[in-house]
C-alpha cells in the first residue's frame, strides 16, 4: 500500500513540476491594449478599390509582413506590394517624430514597434514609412500609443534623420489603434 501511495505522490509531484516549470518557460503576453495586432496580409488575389473612389474608411488594411515584401537592397517588390502602389492603405504602428520632443507635426515616421529608431538601431528600410500629412495638416505625435495610419502608399527610398526609409505615405487620417 505504501508503494502505491508513493507512486501516486510521485506522479502528482511530477505533474506539479511540469505546471510550475511551464509557467516560467512561456513568456507573458502583454495586455491586448498595449499590443499591435497583426492584421491579415493582403493576398495577391485581393483587388483594391481605385484610389479615386477611396476614402480612409475604404483603405486596405495591411501589416508589416506585406511591407517586408520590398527587397530594399535592389528595390524589387512582391506582386502584392506592387498592387498596393498608389492605393489607400491602413497600417498599424507607432509614430516617431522627426525632431526630438516634437509633440505635433505634419511629417513623421511610422514603425512597427514602440521605440524603433529612437534608442536602438533603426529597423530595415522596408519596416519604416515616412508619413507626410495631406495639406501639411499637423497631428498629435505620441510615441507611446499605437495608431492606425491611413493614406496613399508609395514605394520610395527616402533619407530621414533616422536612416533610409522604404515607403512614403500621404497621410489622410491618424486614429488610435483598436483591433478593428
Amino acid at each position: 500500500m505504501t508503494r502505491r501511495t508513493n507512486s501516486l505522490l510521485s506522479v502528482a509531484g511530477l505533474a506539479a513540476l511540469v505546471v510550475v516549470g511551464s509557467a516560467f518557460t512561456h513568456p507573458a503576453v502583454p495586455p491586448v491594449s498595449k499590443r499591435v495586432a497583426v492584421t491579415s496580409p493582403v493576398r495577391a488575389t485581393d483587388t483594391p478599390s481605385p484610389v479615386a473612389d477611396a476614402t480612409p474608411q475604404a483603405a486596405i488594411n495591411i501589416d508589416w509582413r506585406v511591407l517586408a515584401g520590398l527587397d530594399y537592397t535592389n528595390g524589387k517588390a512582391t506582386d502584392t506590394l506592387k498592387k498596393l502602389e498608389g492605393k489607400q492603405v491602413r497600417i498599424p504602428g507607432f509614430v516617431v517624430p522627426l525632431d526630438d520632443f516634437q509633440e505635433e507635426g505634419a511629417e513623421f515616421l511610422l514603425v512597427p514597434y514602440y521605440g524603433a529608431c529612437v534608442h536602438t538601431p533603426p529597423p530595415p528600410p522596408n519596416q519604416i514609412v515616412m508619413v507626410e500629412m495631406s495639406g501639411k495638416k499637423s497631428v498629435k505625435l505620441n510615441l507611446f500609443d499605437a495608431v492606425w495610419m491611413s493614406g496613399t502608399l508609395k514605394i520610395a527610398s527616402v533619407e530621414s534623420p533616422y536612416g533610409t526609409v522604404g515607403y512614403t505615405l500621404e497621410g489622410l487620417k491618424v486614429e488610435p489603434y483598436s483591433a478593428k
